[in-house]
């Protein structure tokens, strides 16, 4: 369950008069476990009947959600509340069973049906079976073409955004929870491993009046997002986010950033897993794993694919360390 103590950025804006509203698939994220706190419209999909094949409800659907509630809410009218709406895809995820326009996108000479693409998320994904690279390729590139699929939901989100004649108004933040792994650190889907192909993942900002587009390659975290919510909103900053309002730019400051997966109940091929934490500090990254208390160093400029643990020869592991000690397991007793 959500800890009663946590703030949720929804909770901030609702107390702030701003209309709230909250559309997904993900059980994890459901009223069930407390996340629908401070949230006027909360849809997570736990009532709707969803198959083994494609186990969450699709993007397509969720944007029909979208468009409704936004008809709702505007009405026609001009004057209707500023709002904050958190739509969230689950169709880049496991099992890989894309529909097949998206596939063609992406390597047309895949030719499964349905049946075999999920027969390779018993066979292949669920048993972390890495042996036949091959498969593991195919297996990628039918995550590709769920891409695929998120690009095009997002573009018609932005077409519904148009529609509604809120899009000139708004400010969009576009970003991710985690990667998939394949193979690149001998395992598949998202265990509880810390490594870039997992923990590296989108960050969007659009911006209507913005006139060109700009890089920024500051080292930011997705804790960040709720600041900068806040920032946007014009609202006084809340002590228990941990992040920084990622605008403006010029006033971000230069930091480390952390992550972590707290005892996490993984699937029964793995079973339960401990709890794994990192941070990342200039090119520098330290990964702990409660399972076996164990410590690994990478420094990204020179070893980018994480290979080569440097935990035993870095002068600076030590001091890095006590970076992530006070973290561990703070949420227990």
């Amino acid at each position: 369950m959500l800890s009663e103590k946590r703030v949720l950025i929804s909770e901030v804006l609702k107390r702030a008069g701003i209309t709230t509203a909250g559309f997904h698939s993900n059980p994890y994220l459901s009223a069930y476990f407390g996340w629908n706190r401070g949230w006027d419209v909360f849809y997570d999909s736990m009532e709707d009947e969803v198959d083994d094949k494609v186990p969450y409800i699709k993007a397509g659907e969720i944007n029909n959600k979208v468009s409704t509630w936004l008809s709702s809410h505007i009405g026609g009218i001009a004057g209707y509340n500023p709002f904050f709406l958190w739509v969230h895809y689950m169709d880049v995820h496991e099992p890989y069973v894309p529909e097949r326009k998206y596939i063609d996108m992406v390597d047309p000479s895949i030719k499964l049906n349905e049946e075999e693409m999920f027969g390779l998320f018993k066979d292949v994904l669920l048993k972390r079976d890495v042996s036949d690279r091959g498969i593991v390729e195919i297996l990628k590139k039918l995550y590709c073409a769920h891409v695929q699929e998120i690009d095009d939901a997002v573009r018609k989100f932005f077409g519904i955004l148009e529609k509604s004649n809120v899009l000139k108004d708004s400010l969009i933040i576009i970003t991710s929870d985690h990667g998939d792994e394949f193979g690149e650190h001998g395992g598949l889907s998202h265990d509880g491993k810390m490594y870039s192909e997992l923990v590296n993942v989108p960050l969007i900002i659009y911006e209507p009046s913005r006139e060109r587009g700009e890089v920024c390659d500051t080292l930011v975290s997705t804790l960040d997002i709720p600041p900068t919510i806040l920032y946007l909103f014009g609202l006084n900053q809340v002590d228990a986010f941990e992040g920084c309002s990622l605008l403006p730019l010029e006033d971000y400051p230069a930091k480390g950033v952390f992550g972590e997966a707290v005892d996490k109940h993984g699937s029964k091929e793995k079973g339960e897993e401990k709890e794994v934490h990192y941070y990342l500090q200039g090119d520098l990254k330290i990964i702990y794993l409660e399972t076996d208390d164990s410590w690994e160093l990478y420094d990204l400029r020179a070893d980018p694919k994480e290979i080569n643990n440097i935990i035993e020869t870095s002068s600076a592991a030590e001091e890095i360390k006590e970076k992530v000690k006070p973290r561990v397991r703070r949420y227990h007793g």
